[in-house]
């Protein structure tokens, strides 16, 4: 496993966007934007269940992250890891409205739906490259 970097820790905790890679059924890539976060050891990422990345990591773990510094997008860390736990309920409930506040502000994330339920994907770094 690898250890966060200072430099890694500082940008996901930030207000930066990031971009994860999950691996499709066909071995293809399947990239989105998403809001990032940590815990200061592993990689966070609210998805809602039913979306194509918790199909994806039910089948195959390992992701890839890679985020820019908004006011100098040649600062950025690329993480490889694999999802080691999944949380829902009410802690994935709480940290979409952590992140929407960070984000955009809003103490309560504004595009949930009530039959949408959130999920946090857990990374563990296996490899980091920062630029």
């Amino acid at each position: 496993m690898a250890e966060l970097s200072k430099k890694a820790e500082r940008l996901l905790k930030g207000k930066n966007f990031a971009f994860v890679v999950t691996v499709n059924k066909d071995g293809s890539p399947h990239l989105t934007p998403t809001w990032i976060d940590t815990d200061g050891k592993n990689v966070l990422v609210n998805t809602a269940l039913g979306r194509q990345k918790p199909r994806n990591v039910a089948r195959d773990s390992r992701v890839a992250v890679g985020v820019f510094d908004l006011a100098n997008p040649y600062e950025y860390v690329s993480i490889s890891g694999k999802v080691v736990k999944q949380v829902t309920g009410k802690e994935a409930d709480d940290h979409i409205d952590k992140l929407s506040q960070k984000y955009t502000g809003a103490k309560k994330y504004r595009r949930n739906s009530p039959n949408e339920k959130r999920v946090i994907f857990v990374i563990r770094p296996s490899k980091e490259l920062t630029m």
